[in-house]
């Protein structure tokens, strides 16, 4: 015998409750609804048995969540677990909330320590705001760090050799200091382009913003004009 199936509407009138509320419990509860060829829901003797117990429980007072809980129960035992869920109607609630307010406090923090970070990194970063000068200032006052660093590093490996033999000492000394001044040449360089890329947006910014209070102005300025020329015309 084939298996009887129902559209929406008529399972809405079985469970006695809209077709939207079906349609809810389906996407909150994970329910597995079939459906036709077409993509449309259809629903089955064991779908509505399964509605009408959902129904039961909701009537009785039973938050959504702690029936999502027991779903596998009321699946498999249907309406002969009834009444021993219904003995556990408190029980179950109280849990679903606790998971809840568990869910959404954690839910907070994961906002919370992404506001953070987002933060953090505006902090690290020029605003678009600011205007050339304070970003080229920034960079020079990292690449006058950088050139000390170097004068530093090359005094402590000069001074070091040199006690045990002078001219060794300044032969190293010079090599170490051309390896440095190639490497801080190409790291420098390798920030320039990071500048002139950084630059090149906030000019892109700056004068789409002056664009556009060009236009803004020009629009304003328009309606006044209009008017004049219609008052000569009238003269």
């Amino acid at each position: 015998m084939a298996e009887k199936r129902y559209i929406i509407s008529d399972a809405s009138k079985q469970v006695d409750v809209e077709a939207h509320v079906l349609r809810y419990w389906e996407e909150e509860l994970v329910l597995e609804i079939p459906r036709n060829e077409m993509g449309h829901r259809y629903y089955t003797d064991e779908n509505i048995r399964l509605l009408k117990n959902i129904k039961e429980l909701k009537d009785q007072g039973f938050q959504l969540k702690a029936i999502k809980m027991v779903l596998p129960e009321l699946i498999n035992l249907g309406e002969y677990n009834l009444d021993y869920m219904l003995g556990r109607k408190e029980e179950l609630n109280n849990k679903a909330m606790e998971e809840e307010a568990k869910a959404s406090k954690e839910a907070e923090l994961k906002k919370a320590e992404k506001k953070e970070k987002e933060e953090k990194k505006e902090d690290k970063l020029p605003a678009c705001a600011e205007s050339k000068d304070e970003v080229r200032a920034t960079v020079t006052i990292a690449e006058d760090k950088l050139q000390q660093f170097q004068v530093i590093m090359t005094n402590i490996m000069s001074r070091a050799l040199a006690e045990n033999s002078p001219q060794l000492g300044q032969e190293i000394s010079n090599k170490v200091s051309e390896s440095v001044l190639k490497e801080m040449d190409y790291l420098m360089r390798l920030q320039d382009e990071k500048e002139e890329q950084r630059y090149k947006k906030l000019d892109e910014m700056i004068r789409s913003y002056q664009k556009g209070r060009m236009e803004a102005a020009a629009t304003s300025e328009n309606p006044k004009k209009a008017k004049k020329r219609r008052f000569f015309r009238k003269a």
